[in-house]
């Protein structure tokens, strides 16, 4: 008897192989996240005093009536969600082979990240 036949329809596919639009979304969230990462270190540096108010303007600055600030976090942090949701996929898909208990960790997660940023969202647009 020879090796299993794995190649064509009768294969087995179990993993994370979704290619080349993960593995660039995955880097230009990360792009994204150092960006913005920078630009807090770089506003908390020039601040005068690190108080409340402060701290809250670096989230709520506008440019001509544009909140840029609160546009910029939104966007880092719903590539926070996008880069965590890629990774955490991929390790359900790479490591858990029951398909039902993967199904139920892929719909918490889902869950929890879309709950995440709509909290992140009402405290932040409430400011």
């Amino acid at each position: 008897m020879g090796a299993p036949d794995n190649i064509g329809p009768r294969r087995l596919v179990v993993g994370a192989h979704y290619g080349v639009k993960d593995f660039i979304a995955q880097r230009l969230t990360a792009i994204i996240l150092a960006t913005y990462t920078l630009v807090l270190l770089i506003g908390i540096l020039v601040m005068p005093e690190f108080n409340y108010a402060n701290w809250k303007a670096l989230f709520t600055f506008h440019v001509f009536a544009l909140p840029v600030g609160q546009i910029l976090a939104t966007l880092a942090f719903i590539s926070l969600a996008w880069h965590a949701w890629i990774g955490v996929r991929d390790i359900w898909m790479d490591y858990v082979r029951a398909v039902s208990v993967r199904l139920l960790l892929h719909t918490l997660t889902i869950l929890w990240l879309v709950g995440s940023v709509a909290y992140f969202a009402q405290i932040l647009w409430s400011l």
